[in-house]
C-alpha cells in the first residue's frame, strides 16, 4: 500500500483537481493506495481570517464567508455530472451551514477559543476531500471518502496537539482489516480527540496526515505531491539556476524543511524516517518528471552541500555583559524565557568568552521576549553585570545542509568568502558539531543577493555570473555590447562565464532588466525606457543587489565619475574608460582605491591610458614584484597621432581634425585632445600607478594650441579657430620637416616630475615609425634600466576601448 498526499496548489481548483485524480487513477492500478488532500488553495487562510473578523464583531466576515462557499459550490459545478450533483451539493451545503454557524457564535461572542478555531480551520480540508472523493466515485475509480477524525487521535491541546500514536495505530488496524476500497480519500490536517473533539495538527499538518497514515499502515512509500518537481538545491523562484535534488537523506530533507524549505512540513518526516519509508517529491501538474526520492540511503556520490535554504522575518535576541562570564546557570535562565513563552529559538548561538549568547526568533515574538528576558535579569542589569538585551530585526537565516559536509575541508570558509565578497553581512553564525548545517544571519534585504551568490559557489560548476550596469552607449558602448554578445558562447565554455546586461543609459533615457536586457534589440528597448538620471540609475543598480555587480563607465563625463565611490561603497565594481576619477584630486584617486580595497568591489581602469593595450596591467605588476619605476617616455594620445600622422602638405590641419573625430578617434570634444589635458591626464595616472603623488596642475603641459582655439567654448567655434590659425599649424610641419623629425605628441616622467608636449622626434628614435592612431609606452626601472620595456599598439579607436573594458570585466570574473 502506498500513501498520497496532494497539497493546495494540486487542488486549488476543478482543473488541478482533474490532474490530482489522474495521478490518483495511474497510482492505484499496482495497489491499495489512501490518498490525503489538503484544503482548496487559499482557504484555511480565508477561514482563519474570517473567524478572527467575526470575534472581533466585524461584518466583514460574511463576505469571505460567501466567498468560500462559491468556491466549493461552483467545484461541485464543474467536477460532478448535472445529474448527480443534487446530493453532492446537500452535502457540501450541510458542511457549509455548520461552518457558518461557529461563525456566528464567534460573532455573538466576540471570542475564538483555540477549540472553535481549531473546528473552523479544519473546514477547508473537509469540504475538498468530500468534493474530491465524490468526484472519484463518478470518474470510475473505486474510491470511498474517510473521515480522518476517526483514525488520529490526538491530546486536547488545541492548535498544537500531539498524536497519540497507541490510539491511532489501534484504529488505523481496525480500519484496514474492513476496508475494501481501493482508494481512500482522507482529509489531511484534522484529528480529533479521544471523545471525538475536532484538532488539527498545525499549519502544513496535511503533511503529517500522510506521514502518520504511511509509518501505521507500513507503506511501500510516501509520496508528497505538490506544484514543483522535488525539493530544489535552493528556492526556484528566487534562484533560476536552482534545480531538483535527485537523493536526499532523511536528515537533510529535515534540515532543509527546517530552514524554509517548503515542499514538506518539517515533523513530516520523523514518523517514517523511523520505519525507513522512502518519500517522493512529485509535481502534480509534470507527473511524469522525476522528482526527489528521500531515502536513508542518499547517493553516497553526490555533492557535499545538498541545498540552501533561508527563513525570513528573523530577529535576533542577544544579552552579553561581564557578569555572564563563569555564572553557571545564566544560559538556563536565559533559554527558560523563551519556553515560558511558548517561543520557538530557531538559532542558537554563544561566543566562547561566556559573554554572550544570542538566538533568532521569528520577528513577531521579538518585543514579548524583549520584555521578558529584561524581566528576568532585571537585578543584573541594574548592577550594570549585565547589558538590556539587544534585539535586531529584519533578518533572515541562510543555511547550508548536507550529511556529506563533515568530510569536506573548508566549506565555511567558502560561504563566508563568498557572501563577504558580495558585501552581505554576516550578524551571527551557528555550525553543528555533526556539520549537517552550517547558517548565518544575514539581513533581509540581502536574502536573494546571497542565495545566488552560494548557489552559484556551490552547484554551478564554477559558472560564474556577472551583472553589468552600462552607462554611455554611443561608439565605445555600442562595440562593448556587440563583443559581449559574439562572445557570451566562447566565455561560457572557456571560462566559466555568464555575462548578462541588467541595465543600460544613455543622456536622454535607460533601460532595466533583472533578468538581463536582450543584446538583439538593446537599441530599440533603450529607445523606449524611462528617463535617464544618474541618480535614479545608482539607487536602482543599488536596490536591486545582485550578486558580482559592475558597474560599466563608456562616457567622459564628471558628473557620472562622482558616483563612482557610492557604487564601490555597496560592493559594486566599477569598470571605465573615463579617465576623470583617477586624474582628480590625488584624495579623490586614492580614497576610491580605498573603497575598493574595503568593499571588495573592483576598480579597474586599464583604459584610461592607451585604451586595450596592458599598459596599466604591465605597470601594476612591475610595481607589485618590487620594481621602481624610474622614468616613462610615452605617446598617449592616440588621436593626436592619428592627426599628425596624416596632416601633411596635402591636407588640411582641420580637415584631419575633423576626419578624427568622425572616425571615433577624438573624445566628443576634441578639444580635450588637442589641448594635452588628456594626455596630461593619462601620464598623471602612470605616475600615480608609479606610487608617486602628483596632480593635475603638478604636470607641465606646453600646448601648440593657439590661446583662441584654448578658450572657444563649443565644438563650432574651435573648428572654425583651426582654420583661422592654419598657417601656424603649417608652420610646425614645415619646421619638423626641415629638421627631418615627425611631430609627436609626447608625455614625459622623470625625477617626479612630468611633462607633455609637441615635439619633433629624429629618425633614429622609438617613436619616430609611430604609426596611425598607436600609442607606445617606454618604462625605464632598476631591472630595464638600458633597454625600456616597450608598450606599443593601436591606442585609439571604439573596438580597442571596447576591447580593453571587456578585457577588465573578464578580470573581474576570473578574480
Amino acid at each position: 500500500m502506498n500513501v498520497l498526499k496532494f497539497g493546495g496548489t494540486s487542488v486549488a481548483n476543478p482543473e488541478n483537481i482533474r490532474k490530482t485524480l489522474a495521478v490518483v487513477r495511474t497510482n492505484s492500478k499496482d495497489s491499495n493506495i489512501l490518498v490525503v488532500v489538503s484544503a482548496f488553495g487559499g482557504v484555511t487562510d480565508l477561514l482563519l481570517k474570517a473567524a478572527d473578523l467575526a470575534s472581533k464583531r466585524d461584518e466583514a466576515y460574511h463576505t469571505i464567508f460567501q466567498e468560500i462557499e462559491l468556491r466549493h459550490i461552483d467545484a461541485v459545478k464543474a467536477l460532478i455530472p448535472v445529474t448527480k450533483q443534487s446530493a453532492v451539493l446537500s452535502g457540501v451545503k450541510t458542511r457549509l451551514n455548520g461552518l457558518e454557524t461557529l461563525f456566528e457564535g464567534a460573532f455573538l461572542l466576540s471570542e475564538l477559543s483555540p477549540k472553535t478555531a481549531d473546528l473552523i480551520a479544519g473546514h477547508g480540508e473537509l469540504l475538498s476531500s468530500y468534493i474530491i472523493s465524490e468526484t472519484a466515485k463518478y470518474s470510475d475509480l473505486d474510491a470511498e471518502y474517510k473521515d480522518s477524525r476517526t483514525l488520529i487521535i490526538t491530546s486536547d491541546a488545541y492548535g498544537k496537539a500531539s498524536v497519540d500514536f497507541n490510539e491511532t495505530e489501534k484504529r488505523i488496524t481496525e480500519f484496514l482489516k474492513t476496508n475494501r476500497a481501493q482508494v481512500n480519500i482522507l482529509p489531511g490536517f484534522v484529528a480529533s480527540t479521544i471523545d471525538g473533539n475536532t484538532t488539527t495538527l498545525g499549519r502544513g499538518g496535511s503533511d503529517y496526515t500522510a506521514a502518520i497514515l504511511a509509518s501505521l499502515v507500513n507503506a511501500n512509500e510516501l509520496q508528497i505531491w505538490t506544484d514543483v518537481s522535488g525539493m530544489y538545491t535552493a528556492n526556484p523562484r528566487i534562484v533560476k539556476q536552482a534545480f531538483p535534488i535527485k537523493r536526499i537523506s532523511y536528515r537533510e530533507a529535515m534540515e532543509l524543511s527546517h530552514f524554509g524549505a517548503k515542499v514538506i512540513y518539517p515533523p513530516t518526516i520523523q514518523p517514517v524516517l523511523e520505519k525507513e519509508i522512502p518519500i517522493w517529491i512529485k509535481n502534480t501538474f509534470s507527473p511524469d518528471d522525476e522528482g526527489t526520492l528521500i531515502t536513508n540511503q542518499p547517493n553516497g556520490k553526490n555533492r557535499p552541500v545538498k541545498g540552501i535554504s533561508h527563513i525570513e522575518n528573523i530577529a535576533l535576541i542577544t544579552l552579553e555583559g561581564s557578569g555572564m562570564i563563569g555564572i553557571p546557570g545564566v544560559s538556563k535562565r536565559f533559554l527558560e524565557v523563551f519556553h515560558q513563552k511558548n517561543t520557538n529559538v530557531i538559532m542558537i548561538t554563544q561566543a566562547s568568552s561566556e559573554q554572550s549568547i544570542c538566538v533568532g526568533v521569528n520577528q513577531a515574538d521579538a518585543d514579548t521576549i524583549e520584555t521578558a528576558i529584561n524581566e528576568a535579569f532585571e537585578l543584573e542589569i541594574v548592577r550594570k553585570r549585565i547589558e538590556p538585551v539587544q534585539v535586531e530585526k529584519d533578518l533572515a537565516i541562510l543555511a547550508l545542509v548536507g550529511d556529506r559536509m563533515k568530510s569536506h575541508q573548508g566549506l565555511s570558509g567558502k560561504m563566508f568568502s563568498a557572501l563577504g565578497k558580495n558585501n552581505v553581512n554576516i550578524r551571527a553564525i551557528a555550525q553543528g558539531a555533526s556539520e549537517k548545517n552550517i547558517s548565518a544571519v544575514i539581513a533581509k534585504t540581502d536574502v536573494k543577493k546571497g542565495l545566488n551568490i552560494l548557489h552559484e559557489e556551490f552547484f554551478e560548476d564554477r559558472l560564474k555570473q556577472l551583472n553589468l550596469f552600462i552607462t554611455g552607449v554611443g561608439n565605445v558602448g555600442g562595440k562593448l555590447l556587440q563583443q559581449i554578445k559574439q562572445q557570451q558562447s566562447y566565455l561560457n565554455e572557456k571560462l566559466r562565464l555568464n555575462i548578462r546586461v541588467i541595465a543600460l543609459s544613455n543622456s536622454r533615457t535607460m533601460v532595466f532588466d533583472e533578468k538581463g536586457i536582450a543584446l538583439e534589440n538593446w537599441e530599440a528597448l533603450l529607445e523606449k525606457g524611462e528617463k535617464a538620471s544618474p541618480d535614479v540609475f545608482l539607487e536602482r543598480t543599488t536596490n536591486l543587489n545582485i550578486r558580482n555587480s559592475i558597474f560599466v563607465d563608456n562616457t567622459a563625463t564628471d558628473f557620472i565619475s562622482r558616483k563612482y565611490s557610492d557604487y564601490l561603497r555597496n560592493s559594486i565594481g566599477v569598470v571605465t574608460c573615463n579617465k576623470i576619477a583617477c586624474a582628480d584630486e590625488y584624495e579623490n584617486y586614492e580614497e576610491l582605491q580605498r573603497l575598493s580595497r574595503k568593499y571588495g568591489g573592483s576598480f579597474l581602469y586599464e583604459t584610461n591610458v592607451g585604451a586595450g593595450l596592458p599598459i596599466i596591467d604591465t605597470l601594476n605588476n612591475l610595481v607589485a614584484s618590487g620594481d621602481q619605476v624610474n622614468k616613462i617616455q610615452a605617446v598617449l594620445s592616440g588621436s593626436l597621432n592619428f592627426v599628425f600622422n596624416n596632416f601633411d602638405d596635402n591636407t588640411s590641419f582641420h580637415d584631419v581634425v575633423k576626419q578624427a573625430q568622425e572616425e571615433g578617434y577624438t573624445e566628443p570634444d576634441p578639444k580635450i585632445d588637442l589641448s594635452g589635458v588628456d594626455v596630461a591626464r593619462k601620464i598623471l595616472i602612470l605616475a600615480r600607478e608609479s606610487g608617486y603623488r602628483l596632480e593635475l596642475s603638478d604636470i607641465n603641459n606646453e600646448s601648440f594650441l593657439p590661446e583662441e582655439s584654448l578658450h572657444t567654448k563649443d565644438n563650432d567655434s574651435f573648428f572654425k579657430s583651426l582654420i583661422t590659425h592654419e598657417a601656424s599649424f603649417n608652420q610646425l610641419l614645415a619646421n619638423a620637416k626641415t629638421n627631418n623629425c615627425r611631430l609627436k605628441y609626447v608625455a614625459q616622467f622623470e625625477n617626479g616630475k612630468a611633462n607633455v608636449g609637441l615635439q619633433q622626434i629624429p629618425e633614429d628614435h622609438p617613436f619616430y615609425d609611430l604609426q596611425g592612431s598607436d600609442n607606445i609606452v617606454l618604462f625605464y626601472t632598476n631591472r630595464y634600466s638600458e633597454q625600456p620595456l616597450i608598450i606599443k599598439g593601436a591606442g585609439a579607436g571604439a573596438d580597442v576601448t571596447a576591447s580593453g573594458i571587456f578585457a577588465d570585466i573578464i578580470r573581474i570574473g576570473k578574480n
